[in-house]
């Protein structure tokens, strides 16, 4: 079973990241890497932290022609995480080749199956901007629409704005996995989060998952940081230790 929270680790420089994951523990949390580290950095962080049992969310939104963003799942399937992402924008036959590169590579990699994610509309992009770009209605609808494709193409879940979470739990369904970054305990400084969620009202809205960064990564203590969010969900969620 995956825990409900990753940490996100962005860091430029490798040593810091891996320096943050050293005062974690990998059986209360996972961890997120994401375009800042591996471009810096490369796969070898994350060998790192699959060889110190930490589940990784590797989150690199691939969106090119099927061929290349299957090639691309197959390698990320063999670092041995236990999330990646893809762009639900590639459309039917991207998304369909990355659900088959995914299965068949863990077959045959021994690895165990990654949950496969997709990203719909990325929540810096507004209604306006979609229209430029010649998209229909609003962007909550092409969030929904999206989605709804990408549960079509047997993905197993998208990550979203908790905002969403709930039409998208109505939409596609329990079994559909959601993801939520931006999420920030009551007591956090808002940083440039414009809308606040916390770890209980994510939870309670539909999320599956909460990727959380400087609320844990910049704390004095990050495990009690940690342990803190993971009381307040358990809360919701009626589970404890």
């Amino acid at each position: 079973m995956l825990p409900k929270v990753f940490v996100a680790l962005d860091f430029a420089d490798p040593m810091r990241a891996l320096a943050l994951a050293d005062r974690l523990d990998p059986r209360r949390c996972g961890v997120k890497v994401g375009k800042e580290l591996f471009v810096a950095a490369g796969p070898e962080p994350v060998r790192w932290l699959v060889a110190r049992g930490f589940r990784v969310f590797l989150d690199l939104k691939f969106h090119d022609i099927p061929n290349t963003a299957a090639a691309a799942c197959a390698a990320a399937t063999r670092l041995g995480v236990a999330m990646l992402n893809v762009h639900a924008g590639g459309g039917r036959a991207m998304l369909a080749a990355a659900r088959e590169a995914v299965d068949r590579t863990a077959g045959e990699s021994g690895h165990a199956r990654p949950l496969l994610l997709a990203v719909t509309v990325l929540t810096s992009l507004h209604d306006a901007d979609l229209h430029e770009m010649g998209i229909p209605g609003t962007a909550a609808q092409q969030v929904v629409r999206l989605a709804q494709l990408t549960k079509a193409c047997g993905l197993d879940g998208v990550v979203c704005s908790a905002h969403e979470a709930a039409t998208l739990r109505a939409a596609c369904g329990p079994h559909f996995r959601l993801v939520t970054p931006g999420i920030r305990p009551a007591d956090a400084a808002p940083d440039d989060q414009a809308r606040i969620v916390t770890p209980a009202a994510a939870i309670r809205l539909g999320a599956d998952y909460l990727v959380i960064g400087r609320p844990i990564t910049q704390a004095p203590d990050p495990l009690a940081a940690l342990a803190a969010i993971d009381a307040a969900i358990a809360g919701v969620t009626g589970t404890g230790e």
